[in-house]
C-alpha cells in the first residue's frame, strides 16, 4: 500500500509525534509498504501526488529523538511561516495514498480537526472519527461523559477566579496531552503558580482531586483490551520527561495486580472507549488508590508510538511485535471505511 505517515505540526507534543512517526514509518517499510513520512508543516506543494512525492522525498530510514522539554510554538511559527496549522500542499499527496497513518499527538491531530479535514477530502486515516477525537481531547467533556455513564473518574471542578484551594490537587489545561500543562499542587503558592502556567496553554483549566496511588494504562485494540501496564516513575509523577526519556520510568506488563482488578480495569477501559465513541484503537489511563479504587484519568485517541510508549509494550505482551502492531492499526482503521 501507499501510506503517508503524518507527524509534527504546531503542537506542544510535536517532538513526541515526530519520534512516533519515525518509528511507525520504519515499521511499515519493513512490512513492504511504500511509506512517506511528512510533517504537517512541510511545504510539499511542488509534488502533485504521492508517487512524485515518494520519488523525491523517500528515505530508507527515519530517526528522531525526543528532547527533554516541549517545543516553542511561537518559534516554530516563525521558522515554518505557515498560514494555518497544516500545509495544504499535503492534501493531494494524502488523497492519492491508500491511507494516512496519523502519528500526531495533541493539537490539530487529536482535537479532531485533521480528521474533519480529511473527511471532507475523502482521505482515509487511522484512528477515531473527528467527533470522537474532539470529545476525548476535551478533558472536561470526557470526564462528564465518563461520570454520566458510571465510569469512575477523579472529582473535579472548573477553575474560576476566587476558587477555594484544596490541597492536594492536580491542575490541568483542558486540552493538552503528554502531561504538558499538568501540575501538582500541595500548597497555595504551588496552586497559584500552576494556574498561571496552565493559562499559557488553555484558558479553561480543570482542578482535579489528586489520587495518591499507582498508575496504569490499558490499550484497546479493535474492541479488545490489551494487558495492563503499570507505570512507575523513578522521580516525581509521570510527566513529559518521564514519559519520553528512556530509563525515567519503570513499566511493568502485565501489571502485578489481581485477576479481579485486572478484569475490572480492562472493562472500564472498554466502557470508556465506547462512551466516548472511539474506534479502531485507543489507550485509557488510570490511577488506583491504596483502597484499590480505580479512577479513569483520560483517553488517548492517538497513543504514543515512540520507543518508550505504552501501547507497543502492551501489544508485545500478547506477541504483537512493533511492525505487526503498526500493520494491525492500519488494517483495523480501514474497517471503518467498509
Amino acid at each position: 500500500m501507499k501510506i503517508v505517515v503524518l507527524a509534527g505540526g504546531l503542537s506542544d507534543e510535536r517532538d513526541v509525534s515526530l519520534s512516533s512517526g519515525a518509528q511507525v514509518a520504519n515499521a511499515l517499510k519493513k512490512n513492504n509498504h511504500h511509506v512517506l513520512l511528512l510533517d504537517l508543516l512541510d511545504d510539499v506543494s511542488s509534488y502533485p501526488d504521492f508517487d512524485i512525492a515518494y520519488e523525491a522525498l523517500n528515505k530508507d530510514h527515519y530517526e528522531y529523538n525526543v528532547p527533554e522539554i516541549a517545543p516553542d510554538i511561537e518559534e516554530l511559527k516563525e521558522t515554518y511561516q505557515v498560514a494555518g496549522e497544516v500545509s495544504l500542499g499535503l492534501l493531494p499527496i494524502c488523497q492519492s495514498a491508500d491511507i494516512v497513518f496519523l502519528a500526531l499527538h495533541g493539537g490539530i491531530g487529536e482535537k479532531g480537526k485533521i480528521q474533519a479535514l480529511f473527511d471532507i477530502y475523502d482521505i482515509k486515516y487511522t484512528g477515531s472519527s473527528h467527533k470522537a477525537s474532539a470529545i476525548a481531547m476535551d478533558k472536561l467533556l470526557a470526564k462528564e461523559l465518563m461520570a454520566f455513564h458510571g465510569v469512575s473518574t477523579p472529582a473535579w471542578e472548573v477553575y474560576e477566579e476566587g476558587v477555594e484551594f484544596k490541597a492536594p490537587c492536580v491542575i490541568k489545561a483542558n486540552d493538552n496531552g503528554s502531561s504538558i500543562g499538568v501540575y501538582m499542587a500541595n500548597t497555595k503558592e504551588e496552586f497559584d503558580q500552576a494556574i498561571i502556567e496552565a493559562k499559557t496553554f488553555n484558558t479553561e483549566i480543570i482542578i482535579e482531586e489528586k489520587i495518591v496511588g499507582r498508575e496504569f494504562a490499558v490499550g484497546v485494540l479493535d474492541k479488545e483490551a490489551l494487558p495492563i501496564i503499570e507505570i512507575i516513575p523513578k522521580v516525581g509523577f509521570y510527566d513529559y520527561k518521564n514519559k519520553y526519556q528512556a530509563g525515567s520510568a519503570e513499566e511493568v506488563t502485565p501489571a502485578h495486580i489481581s485477576t479481579e482488578l485486572t478484569l475490572k480495569m480492562q472493562e472500564m477501559a472498554l466502557e470508556t472507549h465506547r462512551v466516548l465513541g472511539l474506534s479502531s484503537y485507543s489507550r485509557i489511563d488510570f490511577l488506583m488508590n491504596e483502597q484499590n479504587e480505580i479512577f479513569c484519568i483520560e483517553a488517548n485517541t492517538l497513543p504514543g508510538m515512540t520507543p518508550t510508549s505504552l501501547l507497543p509494550q502492551e501489544a508485545q505482551a500478547i506477541g504483537l511485535d512493533y511492525p505487526t502492531l503498526c500493520e494491525k492499526l492500519v488494517q483495523i482503521s480501514l474497517k471503518k471505511y467498509n
